[in-house]
């Protein structure tokens, strides 16, 4: 009987390919495992094994595999399940969800290599010049890559040069597989044996005499060694505590003197000292946990509405504890990086070495490293704090998720597929593994509060700021009325530059939020009105100050600052609106003896850019904080006692149904920075719409208002929590084909679903990179089955793809696009 399996390809595929494999093969090949397939006319890819057994493929010959390339499967029984369920739920294929899950360097690339024919002789008249170049290459080197092949001679197409060479059985073609991964090794030194004893030693100082840095270094490595003999020492600390260079410990090598060796190390140290006793909790906090406690007899997930600053992290952290003590693993889910940096030390206090770190600023070797220890269920990796790709890994005994600051839109991923909401995959993953979840915000996501409020969660409230710390003062400020008065400096009212001097003059720090990056978002002449646009994308180019560029932060297009307008030639430019560039400018002038920092996109580009403009600021080296929503979450600065929100209606006037709720929750969470100690914090909001509703909820702090009026107009206008949303994204390069493809797409949705079809329409940005974008809204009522919605939707997506015309337009599903 032959035998065959089925493998997930990392390629958009909706299906498993089959492969046929020897007896034994089948025997020793496991779901979960990887192994190197041929797909296509020469290509190789990874995939993983998805199921092993005896049926024929009917369509198609199922061609054997290359390679076996693990001895264990890399990944469980519970992540090949969680991957289907999202790739049924989020419309996408499993391939994409592999994609995503395992970090790039276990999936293998195939490359193409050239080598010379064994034994090979070689009239060098019959080549040309090309071939000749190639030939005498291959003789120095071994193998050349396509990539090295191109450089080498110059020019784009080296193919036809290599088929002749091929045709004249001159060199051979394969593909080869190779491993990205590399362990990190690095160089240790120990003393030669033969200088250990006491006479060996007093020969050896003898010796070296006449080498001042060598006999330095000797000294070290004793005293070093000393303070702890069993610790293996490192090549370059000994450089560092001698004081000399690298070149003078290797010539004590070559010597004899001392021994270099390699070892292994995990590039991921983190510096858990000594872990400190468990924390004690006020009596509010205490009381919740024991409601969250009772709330989990009954209710899987569980939902801590808790102001900011009610102190929600302790009770995490306890019941963390609880969980690691059982020998389970903790999920702990955060929704922006800039986060991580603070709560990893925090944890480490707590937890010391049981602490580890996933998130996309690591390198890919870091994220193997992660993986690997999660998947062996090493002591590394009891509690793992990650952004929202934390949900893949290969957990194997997972007691609690908790997903802090769940309201946060970063939670959704956009693109590449899958689209997933981490908050909802981890209440379906701790499901999955029997595991409780946490749900924790000060303003939870109106459909988590609607679940609580309708026994799908559990609902705890932790009303009191931690120390009765009262809640910030908050206070609002017309600018209109500022601007009719000419008090305004900049967009600086006079009652917050006269608040920053006060919290200056006493000593303490102030944050500034702006929801937008840059210097200026427009530059417009004021003779003709022109303002310049991205020759890519339908979007004004944004100022920015620090490199006098002109930027487009849609497809990255950029061009140095205009002198005169590039319509009329008029000198006379003038910028319109502001981002936290332009405020940083504007407080220097203002405040030219206080030292500034901004926490943007722009700022925090490198590995540890959030962690070095956060530990300045901790530290009192930055004094007044400008930032864009990184600032809101979470974050615990003592002695913050100003934030000023610069401008509530840019948040409020966005074309989005949540953009009110958005705004809610990102003016609560900001002024939740303020006053987190005993002195009472402050918060001033510009607006030029003071008596706007969320405005006055926010100044309120009145988050049952704010529900009670969203839900409600939710259930007006068929919007989530009362309907589900699928959204269609149709792109193209064609304006009138991407328009005629979404007509014809939206009058087949109509024909199922009738009035519940919105669209199609253009969004707020239309073209982005020379793409044209439509998007067509397909609302989908409590009562109707979502499981035969989708596969509707699916059938009809088939036939618009049928339709040759519309073959360049690529259609992108979104499930829960908001």
């Amino acid at each position: 009987m032959p035998h065959f399996i089925n493998v997930i390809l990392p390629l958009p595929l909706e299906k498993h390919f089959t492969y046929s494999v020897s007896a034994g093969e089948a025997e020793f090949l496991q779901p979960g495992m990887r192994v190197a397939v041929p797909f296509g006319k020469s290509k190789i890819y990874t995939g993983i094994v998805s199921a092993v057994h005896q049926e024929d493929p009917k369509i198609y010959e199922a061609k054997p595999i290359e390679q076996i390339l693990d001895k264990t499967p890399i990944v469980t029984a519970a992540q090949l399940a969680f991957w289907k369920w999202l790739a049924s739920y989020y419309m996408c294929a499993e391939g994409e969800v592999l994609r995503a899950a395992i970090p790039s360097a276990f999936l293998l690339e195939s490359e193409t290599i050239v080598q010379l024919m064994k034994d090979v002789e070689v009239e060098e008249e019959e080549l040309t010049d090309d071939e000749y170049l190639l030939y005498e290459a291959l003789q120095r080197q071994s193998s050349l890559k396509i990539n090295e092949i191109i450089q080498l001679l110059d020019k784009k197409t080296v193919l036809p040069v290599i088929n002749s060479l091929v045709e004249k059985k001159v060199v051979v073609v394969n593909q080869e597989i190779y491993e990205q991964y590399r362990p990190k090794m690095e160089k240790y030194v120990r003393l030669d044996p033969k200088h250990a004893s006491e006479e060996g030693m007093h020969q050896l100082l003898d010796e070296l005499n006449r080498a001042p840095k060598q006999r330095q270094v000797i000294f070290t490595l004793f005293s070093l060694s000393a303070k702890d003999k069993d610790k293996p020492l490192k090549l370059k600390t000994l450089a560092k505590e001698s004081r000399v260079s690298t070149n003078i410990i290797k010539s004590l090598v070559q010597k004899g003197v001392l021994e270099e060796y390699d070892r292994q190390t995990d590039r991921l140290q983190y510096g858990g000292g000594e872990v400190s006793g468990s924390m004690e909790l006020n009596e509010y906090q205490e009381q919740a946990l024991q409601e969250i406690r009772a709330a989990y007899e009954e209710e899987r997930v569980c939902l801590l509405h808790g102001i900011t600053s009610s102190g929600k992290t302790e009770i995490y952290v306890k019941l963390i504890e609880e969980m690691v003590a059982t020998g389970k693993q903790v999920l702990y889910l955060l929704p922006e990086i800039a986060l991580t940096a603070q709560l990893i030390s925090r944890l480490q206090a707590y937890f010391g070495e049981k602490v580890i770190v996933y998130h996309s600023k690591y390198s890919v070797n870091e994220r193997v490293e992660v993986y690997q220890n999660v998947l062996n269920n090493s002591s590394k990796a009891k509690v793992i704090v990650g952004v929202r790709s934390s949900v893949f890994l290969p957990f194997h005994d997972l007691g609690l998720i908790v997903v802090d600051e769940e309201h946060e839109s970063t939670f959704k991923q956009y693109d590449p597929a899958p689209r997933y909401h981490a908050r909802d995959a981890a209440v379906v993953l701790g499901h999955m593994h029997n595991a409780r979840v946490l749900l924790g915000s000060a303003t939870p996501a109106l459909e988590s509060y609607f679940n609580s409020e309708h026994s799908k969660y559990s609902l705890v409230n932790l009303n009191r700021r931690y120390g009765n710390v009262l809640l910030p003062e908050i206070e609002v400020v017309d600018i209109k009325e500022k601007h009719r008065k000419r008090r305004m400096t900049g967009h600086f009212s006079d009652r917050l530059v006269e608040e920053i001097r006060e919290t200056l003059a006493e000593k303490e720090q102030v944050i500034l939020f702006q929801n937008r990056r840059g210097f200026s978002p427009i530059l417009e002449c004021n003779t003709c009105g022109h303002s310049p646009q991205c020759p890519n994308c339908d979007v004004s180019l944004t100022y920015h100050s620090h490199n006098n560029q002109l930027r487009c932060h849609y497809c990255g297009y950029n061009m140095a600052l205009q002198k005169k307008c590039m319509a009329c030639g008029s000198p006379e430019l003038s910028t319109k609106g502001f981002g936290t560039e332009k405020v940083e400018t504007e407080l220097k002038a203002l405040f030219p003896d206080h030292k500034i920092g901004r926490m943007d996109l722009d700022t925090t580009r490198g590995k540890h850019g959030y962690e070095k403009i956060i530990t300045a600021f901790e530290e009192g080296e930055i004094e007044i904080l400008v930032g864009t929503q990184m600032l809101t979450k979470g974050l615990d600065f003592r002695n913050v006692r100003l934030v000023g929100i610069m401008n509530a209606d840019t948040l409020l006037n966005f074309p989005d149904f949540r953009a009110h709720e958005r705004s809610f929750q990102l003016m609560l969470q900001v002024a939740g920075r303020a006053g987190r100690t005993e002195k009472r914090g402050k918060v001033l909001i510009q607006t030029y719409n003071p008596h706007h509703q969320i405005v006055q909820q926010v100044s309120m702090n009145n988050y049952a208002d704010m529900y009670k009026e969203q839900l409600e107009e939710r259930r007006q206008y068929k919007y989530p929590p009362f309907y589900r949303l699928i959204r269609l994204t149709l792109r193209g390069r064609d304006y009138s084909r991407v328009n005629e493809g979404a007509d014809w797409l939206a009058t087949s949705l109509k024909n199922s679903f009738y009035e519940n079809v919105l669209g199609p329409e253009f969004p707020p940005v239309g073209r982005i990179r020379n793409e044209y974008y439509k998007n067509i809204l397909i609302k989908i009522p409590q009562k109707q089955s979502l499981g035969k919605t989708k596969g509707l939707i699916e059938k009809v997506l088939q036939s618009f793809k049928a339709v040759g015309a519309f073959r360049s337009i690529r259609v992108v599903v979104n499930v829960d696009p908001y």
